[in-house]
């Protein structure tokens, strides 16, 4: 079985990065705790004048690199490649990439070591990657192909409006993905 990894959101905890960033940055504006969003793109949950501001917070350098790891989620990865999973890390890289890749080349490294880096694939259209599972916290994931993957959601306050799909966190994986493990 071949399971693709989203990383930002799924084993990457860039909500609380960026939460932590802004409000750091910004003190003066209101900021939107993690279990209060409703969309996937942070910028959509502040007001406009504000949307730059946002993405800057996410588009400094460092910022992916110094993500923390969602729990159980490293652990995880390590158990589905022992259990003879074939597991590939499958992450889009922000339309501005110039921090964005080397740093999640960086996060992997040094937080799975450097075999895993063999394991990621960067994309903006994961449709085109083939596999058996995705998992990833985006609600919905479009592109070129139909994928041969099915989508299972990694459980995120701003995905759980969809209900079409099957739901994940590292404390259930083995149950949703059936492995019996």
């Amino acid at each position: 079985m071949r399971i693709l990894v989203d990383m930002d959101g799924v084993l990457a905890d860039f909500e609380g990065a960026f939460l932590d960033r802004w409000r750091a940055a910004y003190p003066e504006h209101p900021f939107v705790p993690l279990h209060k969003r409703r969309t996937y793109h942070p910028e959509e949950e502040y007001a406009p004048e504000l949307a730059q501001s946002v993405r800057q917070i996410y588009c400094t350098a460092t910022f992916f690199r110094d993500l923390a790891p969602i729990p159980g989620g490293l652990e995880a990865v390590q158990d589905m490649v022992r259990s003879g999973m074939e597991v590939f890390l499958c992450t889009s890289p922000l339309r501005d990439y110039q921090h964005c890749v080397v740093e999640k080349y960086d996060w992997v490294v040094r937080h799975l070591g450097i075999e895993w880096s063999k394991r990621l694939v960067l994309t903006k259209d994961k449709t085109i990657i083939a596999g058996d599972v995705l998992i990833d916290d985006r609600p919905s994931l479009h592109g070129i192909a139909t994928p041969a993957w099915e989508h299972v959601l990694y459980d995120q306050p701003y995905n759980r409006h969809v209900t079409s799909k099957r739901r994940l966190t590292w404390k259930n994986w083995r149950e949703v993905l059936g492995t019996g493990l």
